[in-house]
């Protein structure tokens, strides 16, 4: 699965027609690697809270996405409004909430 495709200005994705947010890209590497393997664990738990009827599971779960995505820079306010420090700061707070 190769790169998906993205808008001129490099500030979404596209992904089946849909335009969806791109990650941060000043993210490091091991960063956005980290960001996003925390968030594959809380979607799958969202799935496996949905699958045995656990609501409680389920929000947390989905808050953990959430905070995931904004650390990843896909939610809160645009990557690109932000300066270099308050994206660090943004990445920062989401390893500490999600660790």
């Amino acid at each position: 699965m190769g790169e998906p495709e993205r808008t001129p200005d490099g500030r979404y994705i596209v992904v089946r027609g849909r335009r969806w947010r791109a990650a941060d890209p000043e993210l490091p590497d091991d960063v956005r690697a980290e960001l996003q393997r925390h968030l594959g664990r809380a979607r799958a738990e969202v799935g496996a809270g949905r699958r045995t009827g656990d609501d409680d599971r389920v929000a947390a779960a989905r808050e953990r996405v959430g905070v995931a995505k904004h650390g990843l820079g896909e939610r809160g306010t645009p990557w690109w409004e932000l300066d270099p420090g308050e994206r660090r700061d943004r990445w920062e707070r989401a390893l500490r909430d999600l660790s």
